[in-house]
């Protein structure tokens, strides 16, 4: 019998069973919605970076022209046009001042400390280009309490603010903090539906009600300080 004792977590297991009851193609049609938007956000850059791609709803969903996923895990959703890396992010060296936009989606909780969380911004910075933004979305752990350690994989305790010091540190300005953006889950209140999601996200007022995943903002300054 082999030795489980220094075993990992394993992410492809974990997640078709976290995701056992939520229909694909909805969750891949709400994400076309909220990627279209976050894109926006960014500033429609031509050359994106999705660093925890997971099953690559984002990447997979932007018009950008360079694409690139990283993930420790493929699971086999990734669009074949995408330049995607499958290792561990802390290992994969991304081209210098390369990307116009990043986005960090429930990834940063996953780290086992604060300074791996200023590790991965800091790796992040030396790849965007100067006036790329970096989005970064996750649960708030200040709206989530109850259920924020019913993931396996949660390590971190994170909240909008924390997240705004971090991305401040790592050298970004911090553009705009949204303590609540969208709910916690696909088993949450927002439904599984394109049309919803859209009418949704042209609704601020719910976020206040229904979100419960902050959005931060940072960009990279166009000149570095002195």
């Amino acid at each position: 019998m082999a030795d489980r004792s220094t075993s990992f977590i394993n992410y492809d297991r974990l997640y078709r069973f976290r995701f056992r009851n939520v229909d694909q193609q909805a969750r891949t049609d709400v994400w076309k919605v909220i990627s279209r938007y976050l894109y926006d956000v960014m500033g429609r850059p031509d050359s994106v970076l999705d660093p925890a791609a997971g099953r690559c709803e984002f990447i997979n969903s932007i018009p950008a022209i360079d694409r690139w996923a990283v993930d420790a895990v493929d699971h086999g959703f990734c669009d074949p046009r995408v330049t995607a890396i499958y290792s561990d992010l802390a290992d994969v060296e991304l081209p210098p001042h390369h990307f116009g936009g990043v986005l960090v989606s429930n990834f940063l909780e996953h780290l086992p400390s604060q300074e791996q969380v200023a590790g991965v911004l800091g790796q992040l910075y030396d790849a965007v280009e100067p006036g790329g933004a970096v989005v970064v979305m996750g649960p708030n752990f200040r709206y989530t309490v109850r259920t924020y350690f019913d993931c396996a994989d949660h390590i971190l305790a994170l909240t909008d603010v924390a997240i705004a010091e971090h991305l401040y540190a790592a050298g970004f300005e911090v553009e705009r903090v949204i303590p609540r953006f969208i709910p916690f889950s696909f088993a949450g209140r927002l439904p599984p539906s394109a049309a919803m999601t859209s009418w949704y996200l042209r609704l601020p007022i719910l976020w206040k009600v229904l979100g419960k995943q902050f959005l931060v903002i940072g960009r990279k300054p166009l000149m570095p300080e002195t």
